[in-house]
């Protein structure tokens, strides 16, 4: 079964987004690594060495792992919306929404990182997928 949707494309979007905020956190990562001479540790905590890297290095990978959890919630509830034939007119939009939300997220906290302007974003994103969970859940009828 094929199933095409104007949905998917900000699928498509949100993944390619997640892929450069993947690059511009090992862009960032490796180079300050070397210059702090880090011998990597496998067994340290989680997260311990990259606790001694500056803050605003870890700032994109904090994002990254951001992208990878809330996000798969979206990723899933458009794609039920793609097959139940509902991709389009207001979906579409949260879904747009949602994409172009998540990108200024990204962008406050791997430059700035405001918490408070962060979660405003976070909360606005929010409400955008509980409309699509509410419209997906209302075609299944």
């Amino acid at each position: 079964m094929f199933v095409s949707s104007p949905i998917l494309a900000p699928i498509v979007a949100l993944v390619a987004w997640s892929m450069l905020i993947w690059l511009w956190m090992y862009i960032t990562r490796i180079p300050a690594v070397r210059r702090a001479h880090m011998k990597l540790d496998p067994d340290a905590p989680r997260g311990e060495q990259m606790n001694l890297l500056p803050a605003a290095v870890r700032w994109k990978a904090d994002n990254y792992n951001h992208l990878m959890e809330q996000p798969t919630l979206f990723y899933a509830i458009s794609l039920v919306l793609a097959l139940q034939g509902e991709g389009g007119g207001i979906n579409l939009a949260l879904a747009w929404g949602y994409v172009g939300l998540r990108v200024v997220h990204s962008l406050v906290q791997v430059l700035i990182n405001k918490i408070e302007l962060r979660f405003a974003l976070f909360v606005l994103s929010s409400l955008l997928l509980v409309g699509l969970t509410i419209n997906a859940a209302l075609a299944l009828g």
